[in-house]
């Protein structure tokens, strides 16, 4: 069931409220099928059928369910939660059931009440639509029918509806038309318009997966250097609090070089989403110099909103995620967090007295969390273009106790983990990524983009570059011991390299103009002047060359600040070539 009005809703049947237990209500008399949207009570708040025993009906509602008493009416819709999918999602803050907050705060202000539609996409704006197809022409399920300039940065494609039989072309118009007037007739006698309706739980269908061979750019070093997220991969990031999460899913719904950005505030703090809203429509597209919001989706469901419409809208961002894909384009969709959508499967399991799992989690956890990432993926869509949806969930394991079942269960499923630690955080050192918790599967099958796009040498020079922070790691333990002083100078040397490497490659100001955003050719660089570093100063060192004159010279810590330069290439070329004139002079 998609937005349209109450008033607009056909009632298949009718029930009566049996017993109210938070956002679960029991309904009898209720003739219902699993997942109906329903309308609870004389306010008609929206709900879902989640379980069916006998004559009793129990029902999820997405809204505040106070006042709601027993004997109060349930009327039911017979269609599943579905969202509007077309022309005007772009540059939208809904919340989790697709209602356009910004339409809601227009009719009664701040404080919404309950009860209340809307449309998910406006359904009187006009849009200029350009067929691609003829009269005569034969379409299937899922072909593009024409465009609609949806916002600056995007053109929208207006598709068959992947449900359609298809058939021949007997009328097709072009002009100004809102959302639900026909500009497509088939000879089947079937009308097409450009708004779609398409139930949240179900994948829209493709042609084909396919393994991801491309890496989404996100411009943050640690991750596209040494832990790379492919277009179409799956990622997550566990961290406590504090640890940067929230930012580093902003920086990649800024930097990313993905073509549409849904962004999911699943259960977070008001303030952190009101910075995403606040800041998104201000913020220039680093691809296109057009507002970010001209390529995004809010979807803002913050952990002061009802606890019911948190379990929904994953599903409601990963639909309309989809639906992009289908017209060719890649997704980047970043889950804010999954841990606090656990939380509401969790409370409402408690809540219909399941058997409970694993620290109160329901048994089906790891199944609903296989189900959201699987909806991932590079796709054969079914018009013959290429898209993808690249998912990333953050977690927010309670204490930063990464054993804890979210974080257990999404490690199964994702490929690529992205662990924030609270430690480099206190330093100040962000991303707070961990290098040596941190993984990703998918750098293999990358190599061959790096190697052919960035530098020949990418891959051996990341695992130089593992290999000496590896290395660090190990010496630390001893240096705790008995002191840096204490340890040979080669091993001496070898920690003042890792400590570059740290500084001024993994390291990343957000806020800087430069460093937000590094591209691989830059990050391939810095890697290159601190390698060329290394081997200059195990020259001078095998030469005979003291370990402090070789860590004092002037030009090394200007290794730091490669990722501040604009006019890079010519930084490094020439800090390459005064790190090797220094040390070569001492010898």
């Amino acid at each position: 069931m998609s937005q349209a009005t109450q008033a607009d809703i056909d009632v298949v049947s009718e029930g009566r409220i049996e017993s109210v237990s938070g956002p679960v209500v029991s309904a009898v008399d209720l003739d219902a099928r699993m997942n109906d949207v329903v309308y609870v009570g004389a306010e008609g708040l929206m709900g879902e059928v989640i379980e069916i025993e006998g004559n009793l009906t129990t029902i999820q509602v997405y809204e505040e369910t106070s006042g709601i008493s027993p004997g109060g009416p349930v009327q039911n819709t017979g269609e599943p939660l579905s969202v509007d999918l077309g022309p005007g999602m772009l540059d939208t803050i809904y919340d989790g059931v697709q209602r356009p907050l910004d339409v809601l705060e227009s009719r009664m202000g701040a404080f919404l009440d309950r009860g209340v539609d809307a449309p998910g996409i406006d359904l009187e704006e006009t849009w200029e639509f350009t067929p691609e197809l003829d009269v005569g022409d034969t379409v299937e399920a899922g072909d593009i029918l024409g465009t609609v300039p949806e916002t600056e940065s995007v053109e929208h494609k207006v598709m068959v509806p992947p449900d359609s039989d298809g058939g021949e072309i007997s009328a097709i118009e072009s002009g100004e038309f809102n959302v639900t007037e026909t500009i497509v007739s088939l000879d089947s006698g079937e009308e097409i318009a450009m708004r779609q309706e398409w139930p949240v739980r179900e994948a829209r269908p493709s042609a084909d997966k396919r393994s991801p061979d491309r890496p989404l750019v996100t411009g943050q070093r640690v991750q596209d250097g040494l832990f790379p997220l492919a277009k179409g991969g799956t990622a997550a990031i566990p961290g406590p609090f504090g640890s940067g999460k929230t930012v580093t899913q902003q920086s990649l719904a800024k930097f990313s070089d993905a073509d549409i950005v849904v962004y999911i505030g699943c259960g977070e703090r008001g303030n952190e989403m009101t910075e995403v809203i606040d800041d998104f429509p201000d913020l220039p597209d680093p691809q296109t110099g057009n507002p970010l919001m001209a390529r995004t989706c809010l979807i803002a469901n913050t952990s002061n909103m009802p606890v019911a419409a948190r379990e929904s809208c994953v599903y409601t961002g990963i639909t309309i995620a989809e639906f992009y894909r289908d017209m060719g384009y890649d997704v980047a969709l970043m889950a804010d967090s999954t841990s606090r959508w656990a939380e509401a499967m969790r409370e409402i399991s408690s809540r219909l007295e399941e058997m409970p799992g694993e620290e109160g989690y329901p048994a089906y956890l790891a199944a609903r969390l296989s189900q959201f990432y699987e909806r991932a993926g590079l796709f054969d869509n079914l018009n013959g273009s290429q898209g993808s949806i690249s998912a990333v969930g953050a977690v927010s394991p309670p204490g930063g106790d990464f054993s804890e079942p979210v974080t257990q269960n999404t490690l199964r499923i994702v490929k690529t983990f992205w662990a924030l630690d609270a430690d480099l955080a206190e330093r100040r050192h962000f991303p707070s990524i961990n290098w040596s918790e941190s993984y990703s599967l998918y750098k293999d099958q990358l190599d061959s983009w790096f190697v052919e796009n960035v530098a020949e040498d990418w891959p051996e020079t990341r695992q130089w570059a593992v290999d000496v922070l590896d290395e660090e790691s190990e010496l630390q333990e001893i240096v705790q011991l008995v002191g840096k002083d204490a340890l040979p100078e080669d091993q001496q040397l070898t920690l003042e390299v890792a400590r570059y490497l740290r500084e001024g490659f993994l390291q990343q100001n957000a806020f800087h103009d430069v460093d937000q955003f590094s591209p691989p050719e830059k990050s391939y660089l810095i890697w290159k002047a601190i390698e060329t570093y290394n081997d200059e100063a195990f020259d001078a060192l095998e030469a005979g060359v003291p370990v402090e004159e070789i860590t004092a010279i002037d030009a090394a810590p200007q290794l730091n600040r490669i990722g501040t330069q604009e006019d890079y290439e010519e930084f490094v070329e020439e800090l390459q070539s005064d790190i090797t004139e220094e040390l070569r002079e001492k010898y």
